[in-house]
């Protein structure tokens, strides 16, 4: 794919995915690593990253719709959240530094060894 949607053959991925879901799963596989592998060395962990929380997302849904809502609110989420593209975007402009990921809190429960 060279960028232009205008370019992606959508009926024939949409005929693909009715008639054989196996070849429509490999070729969406093949087109997603090939772009994640195009991006810069830098940010391919981190786009894999989110494909795995893409792909993890569409298997625990219960209905298509229901992984379309997720994955809908986890875009959001990486552009309006905490530390989303929002954020970044307000403090580059400002002529700051990007927000620092704050570290989860939690009490730690000290374990104790069998008797």
């Amino acid at each position: 794919m060279n960028g232009d949607e205008a370019d992606f053959p959508f009926d024939d991925w949409a005929r693909l995915a009715s008639e054989d879901p196996d070849s429509f799963e490999a070729a969406r596989r093949l087109m997603i690593d090939s772009l994640i592998e195009s991006a810069p060395a830098p940010t391919q962990a981190r786009l894999r990253g989110l494909q795995w929380q893409i792909d993890h997302l569409r298997t625990v849904a219960p209905t298509p719709l229901g992984a379309c809502v997720k994955i809908s609110n986890l875009m959001w989420q990486k552009l309006l959240g905490p530390d989303g593209l929002v954020a970044h975007l307000e403090h580059l402009g400002g002529g700051q530094e990007p927000p620092a990921k704050q570290a989860a809190r939690a009490p730690v429960i000290p374990l104790r060894r069998p008797r």
